[in-house]
């Protein structure tokens, strides 16, 4: 069966006319009947019926109709990700979130990667909050977002395709030259009597619980606006701080990470639309994903936790829908390859999000 003529059958369901159709098309309504004719003989069934002011789709037609709909919507998706490889700054740019310390070197880091292999892409990345970033994945204004699932965690939502990525252990952060720099994994206790810098509530309960099991109490005597400011307290030489451990590979050359015994843990995940998904989204998540140990995917491979019910479910702009039909609803940058610091995370991989602290979502 050809495409065209799939076309020509959407077309005639559309506007429900044989001459609508022809006109539309450029065909005479002759050369409509026979491929629709053809099409009925190829699936041995009626497809149209006709009525008093036009023809209309029998049942086998609709059922025929929804799933020719999916597939030339696939097939224009097909052309259009081919074009854009082609083309290399053609078609929309790919926008990416993040959280803050993820957005601070790990995907800006894949993003260099993926242009150097890719070649030219439009792109932006926008930090954020996991659970903004979630909504905006579900709004179509996001392509990828790379978020965690520290509390308030994540919702379970059927428009996302969700893939765990591996386990982010949190670190110390101390002034080069520290007793403890260069350490294997030191227990929080041996920190006690340090003074620690903290950017938020959320970020200072964790350190507060961590250092609770191991017995100390942690004191907090400076505080940061953001992640940024908090590694500059520590950069003077007088406080240590809990980071996340994505964030490593964009610290300042005058502080480094110690891992912790028994360290508090966050899972990251990524975050893509089922419906039209930009083409260089599913490459530059494997980048993203090999930070982590994890291994990129095969084609059908993602996790499959709320299926689409519908083989026709598309774009609600499909040139091929009725209006009158009931179908399911539904910062930039040149392709200039960001520069990132070249140092290895202590991220690491695991297949179920196991943690001994829960971090805060939106750092």
């Amino acid at each position: 069966m050809e495409l065209t003529v799939w076309r020509t059958f959407v077309t005639v369901c559309r506007l429900g006319s044989l001459s609508a159709a022809a006109a539309e098309l450029d065909h005479t309504q002759s050369a409509v009947s026979r491929q629709i004719a053809g099409l009925e003989r190829q699936l041995g069934v009626p497809l149209l019926r006709r009525h008093a002011r036009g023809v209309r789709p029998t049942a086998a037609g609709e059922v025929f109709r929804r799933h020719a709909v999916a597939a030339l919507n696939e097939a224009d998706r097909a052309v259009r990700a081919v074009r854009d490889v082609r083309d290399g700054t053609g078609g929309r740019p790919l926008a990416v979130g993040a959280t803050p310390s993820l957005a601070a070197g790990i995907v800006p880091a894949a993003i260099r990667d993926l242009l150097e292999t890719a070649g030219p892409l439009r792109w932006s990345l926008l930090p954020g909050l996991s659970a903004r970033l979630h909504e905006r994945v579900v709004a179509g204004e996001l392509d990828l977002a790379v978020v965690t699932d520290a509390p308030p965690g994540l919702p379970d939502d059927s428009r996302i395709q969700r893939r765990f990525l591996g386990l982010d252990e949190m670190v110390v952060v101390v002034p080069v030259g520290h007793r403890v720099a260069g350490r294997g994994r030191v227990p929080v206790s041996e920190l006690a009597d340090e003074t620690w810098a903290e950017d938020n509530d959320g970020s200072a309960a964790l350190l507060r619980r961590h250092a609770a099991r191991a017995g100390v109490t942690a004191r907090i005597d400076l505080a940061a606006a953001d992640l940024l400011g908090k590694t500059a307290l520590v950069a003077t030489g007088h406080a240590v701080a809990l980071i996340p451990g994505a964030l490593t590979p964009a610290l300042r050359a005058d502080v480094t990470t110690v891992p912790l015994v028994d360290p508090p843990t966050r899972g990251i995940h990524a975050l893509t639309p089922r419906r039209d998904p930009h083409p260089s989204a599913a490459p530059l998540l494997d980048h993203i994903a090999a930070a982590f140990g994890s291994q990129p995917e095969e084609p059908g491979e993602g996790p499959s936790e709320a299926p689409s019910e519908d083989p026709s479910e598309a774009p609600s702009e499909s040139p091929y829908e009725s209006p009158c039909q009931s179908s399911p609803s539904q910062s930039s940058q040149s392709s200039s390859a960001p520069s990132s610091p070249s140092s290895s995370s202590p991220a690491r991989s695991g297949s179920s999000p196991r943690r001994t602290g829960a971090a805060r979502a939106d750092s």
